[in-house]
């Protein structure tokens, strides 16, 4: 509204700008209903046997890239899973599922995973803040170990900030959960709060993944990602 017609209406003045502060005042609150939204990943949506749609694929390490194709399974939520299916032995190789449409600094990611099989490692892990494929946080658990640890990975390297050691059973679903707030991370197992911790290597937004470790067999389900403000 331009001042020549607010002159004209000047009992109006009062009305309309109240209106317009209601008006940023509901745009604002939208936006942020909209970045507090949780995404679902639609496994279901992926034809049997092809990778998950969305999704990108590196590898931390050596060895060869992981195999993540999406598999029928009746004990998954929807029957449907994505599985890291490639049994390459290389210790030192962590296959990566980099989810593309997101990029986001403070989230809570909560993941169903099951391990398959495994011989030098069955492990599950989730990623928050992925700069690259070398640059990251991941929460990873081991059924192997039966323990939950947390790494900042920096030049390819891990260094553990955090851990607990509980069972971690084969072949049985479980949740892992990573939520990261500014320099706070807290770590869930099956619903239950495992630790907070603090670190300030990666401050800036970045790519969510899954994340397995050497010739780690792995089913993923119920992917949820929420970012937080």
């Amino acid at each position: 509204m331009d001042g020549y017609r607010l002159s004209i209406f000047p009992s109006n003045k009062a009305f309309f700008v109240v209106a317009i502060l209601a008006c940023a005042i509901a745009c604002t609150g939208s936006v942020g209903l909209a970045q507090k939204e949780a995404t679902m990943i639609a496994i279901e949506k992926t034809d049997i046997g092809r990778p998950p749609s969305g999704f990108e694929f590196a590898r931390t390490g050596q060895g060869g890239l992981g195999q993540w194709v999406v598999v029928n399974d009746p004990t998954a939520t929807g029957g449907y899973a994505i599985e890291q299916s490639s049994a390459d032995q290389t210790d030192n190789r962590f296959p990566l599922a980099i989810y593309s449409p997101l990029s986001v600094k403070n989230i809570a990611a909560v993941v169903r995973f099951k391990s398959v099989a495994g011989k030098v490692d069955q492990a599950a892990g989730v990623v928050v803040r992925l700069i690259d494929p070398n640059n990251y946080y991941v929460v990873r658990a081991n059924a192997l170990e039966d323990n939950v640890r947390f790494y900042r990975v920096v030049k390819g390297r891990r260094e553990q900030i955090e851990g607990a050691n509980l069972k971690v059973s084969a072949n049985e679903w479980h949740t892992l959960g990573l939520k990261a707030e500014d320099d706070r991370f807290t770590v869930t197992f099956d619903g239950k709060q495992l630790f907070t911790t603090s670190d300030r290597t990666f401050t800036e937004a970045g790519r969510f993944a899954l994340w397995t470790k050497a010739d780690s067999v792995t089913r993923f389900d119920r992917i949820e990602i929420k970012p937080l403000l």
